[in-house]
């Protein structure tokens, strides 16, 4: 099981995470949508400790994270449960795409150079990028250092990988290329929560769509039923706001 229980987070008097408790079963991809500042990305954040909530627990197989209580063994433990994607990449620009997927086999996970060069390969091919292994960053495309950061995350064997806008930075004509990328791994029975702006993107790849409003979860369903007429009002507003942004001045709900 993967949980988030009672969750809060505070910058400042400025509420971010109101109690949030959720479920994510495993193998399902669920997506995370709202406004600019509705706590989408600290949610993520909190999910692995990368920031710390103020109060609440997260849950992964059986390990139980309190944080209020977190030693840095149990952040250490949920972290090595987790993997994050993040938007803007974080490649080492001074290292092949390679040796970017082969460095936390050997630092997190004690592999030998080999092990960690053949298994390194393996999540390049994993994601389409075996023929680029010997490329740096700046030798790739958006699309491809993307699918880099992925390959690096899937390499920590995580239970939940959680990506965070990992279109945004991207053309969008390199965008179907990191859909096809998490399409094909969803496939493959690995759960994930994804933060995202990207509405067709969201309609291709959830199983579940959250939708935020200032730390709160207003809706939540699936995407055939969240794309349509049965949604909270404001859920309703947010999607034409989106569409009108885009110029889809026919979008109807």
């Amino acid at each position: 099981m993967i949980a988030i229980d009672k969750i809060e987070k505070r910058f400042g008097d400025r509420v971010i995470l109101d109690g949030l408790s959720l479920e994510f079963a495993a193998g399902d991809v669920t997506a995370i949508v709202g406004s600019s500042g509705a706590g989408k990305s600290t949610l993520l954040r909190c999910i692995d400790f990368l920031e710390r909530p103020d109060r609440g627990r997260v849950v992964i197989g059986d390990l139980t994270v309190d944080a209020e209580r977190a030693s840095k063994r149990d952040v250490l433990e949920l972290r090595r449960r987790t993997a994050m994607v993040f938007q803007q990449f974080h490649l080492f620009s001074r290292k092949t795409a390679l040796e970017n997927v082969a460095e936390g086999l050997r630092v997190v996970r004690g592999l030998s150079r080999r092990e960690a060069e053949a298994e390194a390969r393996q999540h390049l091919d994993r994601v389409g990028l075996a023929s680029h292994a010997g490329h740096y960053p700046a030798q790739l495309s958006g699309g491809q250092q993307q699918r880099v950061g992925i390959a690096r995350a899937l390499a920590m064997r995580p239970e939940v990988l959680l990506l965070d806008e990992p279109t945004s930075a991207l053309d969008p004509e390199l965008v179907g290329e990191v859909l096809a990328t998490v399409r094909g791994i969803a496939a493959g029975g690995q759960t994930m929560v994804i933060v995202s702006h990207e509405m067709n993107f969201v309609r291709q790849i959830a199983d579940r769509v959250l939708f935020l409003e200032h730390g709160r979860v207003l809706d939540d369903a699936p995407p055939e039923q969240f794309f349509g007429p049965k949604v909270g009002e404001r859920t309703r507003e947010f999607l034409r706001e989106y569409h009108l942004a885009r110029g889809n001045v026919d979008y109807q709900i």
